[in-house]
């Protein structure tokens, strides 16, 4: 353990010390005032009010805007191997407490970055394998006692590394896809959700392969389908189409994504649960395919939007907000009288609020009335943290249009 004194030191600037008192885990190159040394990507530091109270502990990267991640409030405690052991345990067992004995404790989000105490770190289960996500390059430094306690903990067939769209810009990590230990991921897996069989593409798939974070909302969604026409924008693997077909007993689900490569998991997905008559898949651009439904005069009983992130900044914020009233109202227009739309935003940029008022444009804009019957977040799996609420991304409204 490293005494304080020895440890590079950040001190903020005056007035922009009270979230990282309160346990905000970024601090923002905007925010500091100095920094003694020349502290290199991953060492860690300590930072101070203008004052020159301690705050925290943390990890520097020159590179990024975050400019310090931090991760220990206690003065006198270091962020040595143990501490990096212990976070991982803490998470994993949240998952095994959650989802004991289910088929759901081999198909979860096992790290989930901030909200777990590991900035810069996701980490999802599928089945015997893990696949693995860094988006701050000062924790990457500290890979291997992570990954040394992942499999001590679950004992894995292979670690499988995914990386994120722009990290050499935004981090300065240069890291490419591939095995991180194990064996080599089969090209697709198949996990059990909510009793349906899906396949995941490690390898391949977006992100981390597959979208955890809305298990318990497809779940929910099915209650409301009761065996009407349902569309599924967006659908990437078909996990929303499928619990609509099976679980809600649908007549008819018409499934739309502009990735061929994820239609056809897809239409294996459909074919694994014995329902691929019932779904019907389309490669078009989501807002060209809703113009046409609404021109040629189809319509649907249930409508999900679960479109990617359409705001990556605050500066996209407007842009975003005009996308997303205008795919609002597309699919109010496509539903039946007392239709149910499903609306999403996985963007951490748009606020709950902010999320509800495009609801409420699109419906003036329509001339629809519109009634809000559930706000969902994400999964527990993804758990938001109080003190860094960025955590609370997922938005999913559930609403009848009269």
């Amino acid at each position: 353990m490293s005494a304080p004194e020895k440890l590079p030191v950040v001190v903020l600037k005056p007035r922009r010390a009270l979230p990282f008192f309160s346990q905000h885990p970024w601090v923002f190159a905007g925010a500091i005032g100095s920094v003694s040394g020349r502290p290199d990507v991953g060492t860690e530091v300590i930072v101070r009010s203008h004052e020159g109270k301690f705050i925290a502990r943390g990890l520097f990267n020159p590179h990024s805007n975050i400019r310090v991640r931090l991760y220990r409030w206690e003065e006198q405690d270091g962020l040595d191997e143990e501490f990096w052991r212990a976070r991982v345990r803490s998470a994993v067992q949240l998952r095994q407490k959650l989802f004991a004995g289910t088929p759901t404790e081999k198909a979860c989000r096992l790290i989930f970055s901030e909200a777990d105490g590991l900035s810069g770190l996701t980490v999802d289960r599928v089945n015997d394998w893990l696949v693995v996500q860094w988006t701050s390059a000062a924790l990457h430094r500290f890979q291997q006692p992570i990954l040394d306690e992942l499999q001590a903990l679950l004992a894995p067939k292979g670690i499988w590394l995914r990386t994120e769209k722009g990290i050499k810009i935004q981090e300065g990590l240069e890291i490419e896809d591939g095995l991180l230990s194990g064996d080599v991921p089969p090209s697709s897996l198949v996990i059990e959700e909510n009793g349906l069989q899906l396949a995941v593409d490690l390898q391949a798939g977006q992100k981390t392969g597959f979208y955890y974070d809305q298990r318990e909302n497809r779940r929910v969604m099915a209650d409301y389908v009761q065996g009407g026409r349902v569309l599924d924008m967006f659908c990437y693997s078909g996990a929303f189409a499928l619990s609509a077909a099976k679980l809600g007993q649908a007549r008819d689900v018409v499934a739309v994504d502009s990735s061929n490569s994820a239609l056809e998991l897809a239409r294996r997905n459909a074919e694994l649960n014995g329902i691929a008559d019932r779904i019907t898949f389309h490669c078009d651009d989501a807002f060209e395919f809703l113009d046409a439904q609404v021109e040629a005069g189809e319509k649907y009983d249930v409508i999900i939007l679960d479109p990617p992130k359409l705001a990556r900044s605050r500066s996209g914020l407007e842009r975003a907000a005009k996308a997303y009233v205008r795919l609002n109202q597309l699919a109010m227009k496509a539903l039946n009288p007392d239709g149910i739309l499903m609306t999403c935003s996985c963007s951490g940029h748009v606020q709950r609020e902010d999320f509800q008022q495009i609801i409420a444009r699109a419906s003036l804009e329509c001339g629809r009335r519109v009634q809000i019957l559930e706000e969902r977040g994400q999964a527990p799996d993804h758990p938001v943290s109080v003190n860094c609420l960025e955590t609370s991304y997922l938005k999913c409204i559930l609403c009848r249009v009269e």
